[in-house]
């Protein structure tokens, strides 16, 4: 079943211990899409600029992505650059520029419209909303967001909330939210503002899946997924992204989302983010096989075995 997925296709300059690199193909849209079209077909809504030539494009058709979603217009693609230097689990921003993505205006191509999974990547919630109600019959809708959107447009943020089924931040993004440093309790908060799960990503320690419980349980229903320790970490900065990718492809391709089914789309979900921090920019997610993929699930599934 295929998703579709509205976010950032873009630029990076980012430099990490192990080295850095100029203007790479990068964006919240192009690490989920790499990573969910292991597991099933995706289409791409998203704004480029002249900078965006052959060399990008066929990135997203080596993987057989759908780019008819993706707007050509005159300027440059957005840009970001940053680093790592001082803390892997944080980057530092040293400049931003929209350029073309200041004035995005989603459109969702005919061919979209029966996209049985929608994505919400990390952009303006105005935009989120906006692409919500273009495609009211999904099957499930996730979405991202980030703190900014959270401490300086939380009203349009919470707009977008009533109309997700489930929501994937970080653990310090949802304490943010819910105003709550306790993360149960923060979970919880979350999830009475709309969405009736929430991914919770704890960076190199894993991730956690709330759900919320039938009222009368009186509960909140949770699943941890480790991370897998890297002997070398080059670039964290698609790390979530890929990890959404993996955990809502996985979704997307079964025919029944049981509790099973989530618990092992959080693994997938490592499984991807694991690989996206091997090299630098979408290097190590073009390279990659199903074959890999698959091997790294089970080396996943041991972590958990305690027999």
């Amino acid at each position: 079943m295929a998703i579709t997925v509205v976010g950032s296709v873009a630029f990076d300059t980012v430099e990490t211990p192990a080295g850095r690199y100029e203007r790479q193909l990068a964006g919240a849209a192009t690490y989920f899409s790499l990573a969910a079209s292991f597991f099933t077909d995706v289409r791409v809504i998203a704004v480029v600029g002249e900078d965006f030539g052959p060399e990008q494009e066929a990135v997203f058709k080596a993987r057989n992505i759908d780019t008819t979603g993706i707007e050509r217009a005159a300027g440059k693609s957005f840009f970001w650059e940053g680093s790592y230097l001082e803390n892997l689990n944080e980057a530092k921003t040293h400049n931003t520029e929209l350029n073309v993505f200041a004035t995005f205006n989603p459109q969702i191509p005919d061919s979209y419209r029966d996209s049985e999974f929608l994505f919400l990547a990390n952009i303006d919630p105005v935009l989120q909303r906006r692409v919500r109600e273009q495609m009211p019959h999904v099957k499930l809708v996730a979405g991202d967001t980030m703190n900014y959107w959270i401490k300086d447009h939380k009203p349009a943020l919470l707009e977008v909330l009533k109309g997700l089924d489930l929501l994937l931040i970080n653990d310090t993004e949802a304490r943010m939210l819910a105003g709550n440093d306790n993360l149960l309790q923060a979970a919880r908060a979350v999830m009475t503002m709309g969405p009736r799960m929430l991914v919770v990503k704890h960076g190199e320690y894993g991730a956690t899946l709330f759900e919320r419980a039938a009222p009368e349980a009186h509960r909140t229903e949770c699943f941890r997924a480790p991370a897998l320790p890297l002997e070398e970490v080059v670039d964290p900065t698609g790390a979530g992204d890929s990890f959404a990718g993996g955990f809502f492809g996985y979704l997307a391709s079964q025919a029944e989302l049981t509790p099973a089914v989530f618990r092992r789309a959080m693994f997938y979900g490592s499984v991807m983010g694991s690989f996206a921090c091997e090299r630098f920019g979408t290097e190590r997610l073009q390279q990659l096989t199903r074959a890999e993929i698959d091997e790294r699930f089970k080396i996943f599934r041991e972590l958990t075995h305690l027999d």
